[in-house]
């Protein structure tokens, strides 16, 4: 099957660097694809896409099965490709399909994530160290129109490493996940970059964009323009509550890598987690962060502050735990903060790799599968309280199966007459074998390409997917039952739950993730293509499926009405065979039918923008 010459007096547009093999495009704005019958072809023939204002033409060449492994890296290293544009003023978007709703709040959707991976002298970097990229999605209610703005934040590595002068990017810094081809290996201790990429936040009126390791920055939220570092480690320390944790050989030890961390390598003493808790009960932000030299030792602090809604600090302590683990997400409920022991260990030889340059310095640790068992620490987040004495907290919780928990969708406690408490946990985890820092996202220096078979191996529990875990304390709080299952039976690939923001810390019925059906063998998990609606009360699972080569990021609830799901779900839409980026408005009640999908609008081409990682709506 052939597709029909075009011949067109437009002069022709440079294509990109990296060419998909040849496929039909569908027509952005169009509902369905009808999908020819693949025409088996040898092997992938180069071709030039005609490329015209507004829209990219049919190639002249034969169809070949978007299945093929070629086409398949293709569209994964499309979805990571670096956009070094900014924009100066607001754009407004198209609407391609679909309408606005009349009632669609006013408000905006901060989306952050890398947004560069490649420099100008050969390096190229793990997704989790790309500088970031905040996105801006403005909604206004009485014009109906949606405005995109798109800057990266300016951290201190972001001013050094980039030349305004000569527009081109020097990565001088390894950071914890890469290894710098082009730049300097042996001796450079330039390894904590804070690119401020994982997760966006409005609160007390502040933008801020945090990262794993140090302090977020602030963003002037009508420009992007970064305001600089917003601090909130500091006076994180709190008393110990007299507790002892292994000796003191261990305090011995902190404070002979303190010098060396803090001063040779820089890292702030406190390593401030970007995933942060709303309680929508008491109008609070929940925050935690760690000591910088736990990450090498087998103990872990953890600094717990709340916010009230004008950011004035209303309560704070830590905890110590015996424990050596890694914690990226965790969950709190109107008793307790929760925290999953993603147990890791020190690797000897890998930490002499990382030293040398030879390897990222991640490497430097490994996970600790040593246990069958996933424990869980219920820590007391009001200790005054008398119920929260009834239980030692240092005692965890075991699950009877090995999980690495990676993101919470919410949670939240039932407290029944007769003085029993029930914990209900909605996340995503993934199995210890699956999970590996130096390879997450296919990274691999050498080639600088992403490696989509890394992300798709076999084994569905091994890979990250929605999980339930139930939690019942008696009324002496001692542990009843704790047990684990899959989301209704749910077992394909998932992350990034989320519900609607206005019951985080409550029971509630919906929960929403992306997801893959899993129907493109060469991509069958990762990345993701399909937004799910779980009722948790009924058992119904309802879903929402991109088109053909069409991939989504993280949904985001906006809640306009007093139902759970009353207001809608946005989500990014990645068109690798468009070579466009778009914003999918969905129907979250109409989820599972043909009106589910609301409206779709098109971010112009030359502001293609990578996968996202989280983000926030922020009503106005």
């Amino acid at each position: 099957m052939q597709a029909k010459p075009i011949h067109s007096p437009l002069p022709y547009i440079v294509p990109p660097l990296l060419r998909p093999p040849p496929v039909h495009h569908a027509s952005l704005s169009s509902q369905t694809i009808t999908k020819p019958k693949p025409v088996p072809a040898p092997a992938p023939i180069p071709t030039t896409d005609v490329v015209i204002p507004g829209r990219i033409l049919q190639p002249v060449q034969p169809f070949i099965d978007h299945d093929d492994p070629i086409a398949a890296s293709w569209d994964y290293n499309f979805l990571f490709m670096s956009q070094r544009s900014e924009t100066t003023q607001p754009i407004r978007l198209r609407v391609v399909e679909g309408e606005i709703p009349t009632d669609f709040p006013s408000g905006a959707y901060y989306l952050t994530g890398p947004g560069i991976f490649k420099d100008d002298h050969g390096s190229t970097v793990h997704p989790l160290d790309g500088h970031g990229y905040l996105r801006a999605f403005a909604f206004d209610n009485a014009t109906k129109e949606v405005k995109y703005m798109a800057k990266y934040i300016k951290t201190e590595a972001q001013v050094e490493e980039f030349d305004r002068k000569t527009n081109s990017w020097r990565f001088t810094h390894r950071g914890p996940f890469s290894v710098l081809k082009g730049g300097k290996k042996i001796g450079n201790t330039k390894v904590m970059k804070n690119v401020a990429n994982t997760s966006v936040l409005m609160w007390g009126k502040k933008l801020l964009c945090m990262w794993e390791g140090g302090n977020p920055y602030e963003i002037e939220s009508d420009t992007l323009d970064t305001i600089g570092k917003f601090n909130m480690t500091d006076g994180c320390d709190s008393a110990d509550h007299g507790e002892s944790h292994g000796g003191d050989v261990w305090e011995v030890a902190a404070n002979l890598l303190k010098p060396i961390l803090y001063g040779i390598f820089k890292m702030p003493p406190k390593r401030l987690l970007s995933h942060y808790k709303l309680d929508s009960s008491m109008n609070r932000l929940l925050t935690v962060a760690c000591n910088a030299e736990d990450m090498l030792l087998p103990r872990s602090n953890f600094t717990f502050t709340e916010y009230d809604s004008n950011f004035k600090m209303v309560e704070k302590q830590e905890f110590k735990i015996p424990d050596h683990m890694m914690i990226h997400d965790w969950a709190f409920t109107d008793t307790y903060y929760i925290v999953f022991a993603n147990r890791i260990k020190l690797d000897i030889l890998g930490s002499m790799f990382a030293v040398c340059g030879a390897s990222p310095m991640i490497s430097a640790l490994t996970v600790n599968p040593s246990k069958s068992t996933s424990p869980i620490y219920l820590l007391p987040r009001f200790p005054n309280k008398s119920e929260s004495k009834k239980r030692d907290w240092k005692i965890p919780l075991e699950i009877p199966s090995q999980l690495w928990l990676l993101h919470v969708g919410n949670a939240f406690e039932v407290k029944h007459d007769h003085g029993n408490l029930d914990i209900q946990i909605l996340a995503s985890a993934c199995s210890y074998q699956w999970f590996n820092f130096r390879k997450l996202f296919g990274y691999k220096w050498q080639t600088k390409h992403l490696d989509p078979s890394i992300m798709n191996v076999k084994g569905e529990n091994a890979l990250p997917h929605l999980v339930q875990v139930s939690i019942k304390l008696d009324s002496d709080y001692n542990c009843q039952e704790c047990d684990v299952k899959p989301i209704h039976k749910w077992k394909k690939s998932a992350d990034f739950p989320a519900i609607n923001p206005t019951f985080s810390g409550k029971q509630n019925k919906y929960l929403y993730s992306a997801t893959t059906l899993g129907s493109r063998k060469s991509l069958p998990s990762f990345p993701f293509d399909t937004v799910v609606k779980f009722d948790l009360t009924n058992n119904s699972v309802q879903t929402w499926t991109a088109e053909s080569r069409r991939f989504i990021g993280e949904p985001i609830f906006v809640p306009k009405g007093e139902d759970e799901d009353d207001g809608y779900l946005l989500v990014v839409e990645y068109a690798t065979s468009m070579q466009r980026c778009c914003l999918v408005v969905l129907n979250p009640k109409e989820i599972g039918t043909k009106k589910a999908l609301v409206a779709r609008l098109e971010i112009p081409m030359h502001l293609n923008f990578p996968l996202g990682f989280h983000g926030f709506w922020a009503a106005s």
